[in-house]
């Protein structure tokens, strides 16, 4: 029997291997960037949005982080803001739960931690970097910042939207609290509302009594920040000699935790964070993340919703890569009624983060899953399988399977199970 003639081996670099055996594996996304881990179909995972949208690979940089409780999307977060500090990245954090702390010491500072009638305070009314004679398309004035500010926060207090009467004495009200200070205060802005002026009344061709009695709800409700249960947080100046200049800015709120006003707590915080890091916006700030961990608490009032997707669509005029940390895929639908503003302001929330980081998630979530993310079904049945660290990346058009890998220094500030095992 005649012997086949042996066809010869074919030689091809790794840059066209891809053409010679199609559809196996992704490309990657080349080598700028943080090593994140291991792609589980070949070679190492290298990340960074700021590559990525300069690139064009992504249209903005922003992220939102699935996973279930224990499943590694903490450990994550905190270790890819750990290694993007080689590239002289800044992070500033709002921590609602505490869990920052061990990260903040590896860096070297102490987190900013507010308390009801505590030492420190944060003015959400500060300026930014407009107030400073600088102009940045699309992110408006000063003033109007503020005000889209106070009309979330006082939509969220009352559960419903602002009548037109209320947001016009809302309005009057920060206009005569910005002429009597060069920086309004939330207190200023409350007694404004409780002690119209004449001036404020004459420029909406009403009486004192009358304008009184149209912001006198909205009045009593942000009172709470300035007397109430919430005070002693957001209810003045800003405390002086907070340093900002550091690598971490970790704001912590774990003393409202359980708070039912933790959303509006949350919306301040950011509101402060993000004045004051337009203010280093072509001063050297470089790039910064920005992460919302327990996002949902936000996006479940209206108002405060309203605003957080305004300031996400900010990030490229800042230099602003904004992380949302959320537990399951349904928590964007479970803020609101189906058909609510809510659930609308929360999906276009995702749809101005074109990276999608989603661990583990229960089988109940691969209907909604495959919805939001636009999952195939084989990745949509991989969900619930994945391991502890094991995430499904979806980054721009692509799409990759990672293991996320902690060195022995990282996870010392990454455990937040200690609780849990034995010492």
């Amino acid at each position: 029997m005649a012997r086949r003639p042996r066809v010869p081996a074919h030689q091809v670099t790794t840059r066209n291997l891809g053409a010679a055996y199609p559809f196996l594996a992704e490309a990657g996304l080349g080598q700028r960037g943080v090593v994140i881990g291991d792609d589980l179909l070949g070679g190492t995972f290298v990340f960074d949005p700021f590559e990525l949208y300069a690139q064009n690979v992504v249209s903005n940089p922003n992220m939102v982080v699935f996973g279930q409780i224990g499943r590694g999307k903490s450990a994550f977060v905190k270790t890819f803001l750990w290694r993007q500090a080689v590239f002289g990245r800044r992070a500033w954090v709002v921590d609602p739960k505490g869990e920052y702390a061990d990260l903040a010491a590896a860096w070297g500072v102490r987190p900013v931690a507010l308390r009801p009638g505590g030492a420190i305070r944060l003015n959400p009314l500060d300026p930014g970097r407009e107030h400073e004679g600088a102009v940045i398309d699309g992110l408006g004035s000063t003033a109007r910042r503020q005000m889209e500010l106070l009309a979330s926060l006082a939509c969220a207090c009352l559960g419903r939207g602002l009548l037109p009467r209320e947001r016009a004495a809302l309005g009057a009200a920060l206009s005569a609290a910005a002429a009597r200070v060069a920086v309004p205060t939330v207190p200023a802005v409350v007694e404004a509302l409780l002690v119209p002026s004449a001036d404020a009344a004459a420029s909406l061709r009403t009486g004192a009594a009358d304008l009184l009695e149209d912001g006198r709800d909205v009045a009593l409700e942000l009172r709470r920040l300035v007397h109430g249960d919430l005070c002693g947080m957001f209810d003045g100046p800003t405390t002086p000699g907070l340093d900002l200049s550091a690598p971490l800015v970790v704001l912590d709120l774990s003393a409202l935790y359980t708070s039912s006003a933790l959303g509006i707590l949350m919306a301040c915080a950011t509101a402060w964070l993000q004045a004051a890091l337009s203010r280093t916006v072509g001063r050297g700030g470089g790039q910064v993340f920005v992460v919302v961990d327990e996002a949902w608490a936000i996006l479940s009032n209206l108002g405060v919703a309203r605003w957080l997707q305004s300031s996400w669509k900010m990030s490229r005029a800042l230099g602003v890569a904004n992380v949302a940390v959320v537990h399951r895929v349904s928590d964007l639908h479970s803020v609101g009624a189906s058909d609510s503003e809510q659930v609308a302001l929360a999906q276009g929330l995702l749809a101005d983060s074109e990276t999608r980081v989603v661990y583990a998630q229960s089988p109940g979530e691969l209907q909604v899953a495959s919805a939001l993310l636009s999952l195939s079904s084989t990745e949509a049945e991989l969900l619930p399988q994945l391991r502890r660290g094991t995430a499904l990346w979806k980054v721009g058009q692509g799409s990759f399977l990672v293991q996320h890998r902690v060195s022995p220094m990282e996870q010392l500030m990454v455990n937040t199970d200690a609780a849990m095992a034995a010492r």
